[in-house]
């Protein structure tokens, strides 16, 4: 357990490398950026059929957990790449679980998304 003292400078500090972080995900980490066009595309639609209150804190909840996995992924990688650059079975047991963990929450977003957005979406086409 840390038993430094309470530094005003070092919290600022936290944050300016938490944005420096989510500013090498989205230039660095391909995947990233298709989460971040997709999620673009999700408030957008939200907006246009008009969701309600309910359903944004669910997608701003499930993008959030997508970004969150993607990050926590691309960590591990960076720390297992420079860990080592030779293929080692436990490495690549790692990665891939890492791995696993975004498309489970990928895969749990198109979920959410068809269950809030295509009733609408049928009803805008339908009626």
């Amino acid at each position: 357990m840390k038993t430094e003292k309470f530094s005003i400078k070092k919290r600022i500090n936290s944050f300016k490398y938490a944005f420096s972080g989510l500013s090498v995900l989205i230039r660095e980490e391909h995947n990233a950026r298709i989460h971040l066009i997709a999620a673009i595309t999700v408030i957008v639609l939200g907006f246009l059929l008009r969701i309600n209150s309910l359903e944004w804190i669910i997608l701003v909840i499930t993008i959030s957990l997508v970004f969150a996995i993607e990050a926590i992924n691309s960590a591990i990688e960076a720390l297992a790449d420079f860990v080592t650059v030779q293929k080692h079975f436990q490495i690549k047991k790692t990665k891939d679980l890492a791995a696993a963990a975004v498309l489970i929450v990928s895969m749990g977003a198109i979920i959410v998304g068809v269950i809030i957005f295509l009733p609408k979406m049928l009803n805008f086409f339908y009626h």
